[in-house]
């Protein structure tokens, strides 16, 4: 999901998204520590996905406008 797409989300469905890369976030880590996991990058990628919707929400929550 792009930026712009998730700037055009709903609050509701901006916090959903935000749940869901945090389980993603503890089910890598979980896989990680059980040596199932397949592919490390995904947890960078779920990090930078995180940091991106949560910096959308701050800025909502200032009141700042992209």
């Amino acid at each position: 999901m792009k930026v712009k797409e998730m700037r055009e989300l709903s609050a509701e469905d901006l916090q959903t998204k935000i749940e869901d890369a945090r389980r993603e976030i503890v089910q890598f880590r979980f896989e990680l520590a059980t040596h199932k996991l397949q592919n490390t990058a995904g947890i960078s990628n779920t990090k930078k996905r995180l940091a991106r919707l949560l910096t959308i929400e701050a800025e909502r929550k200032l009141g700042l406008k992209r």
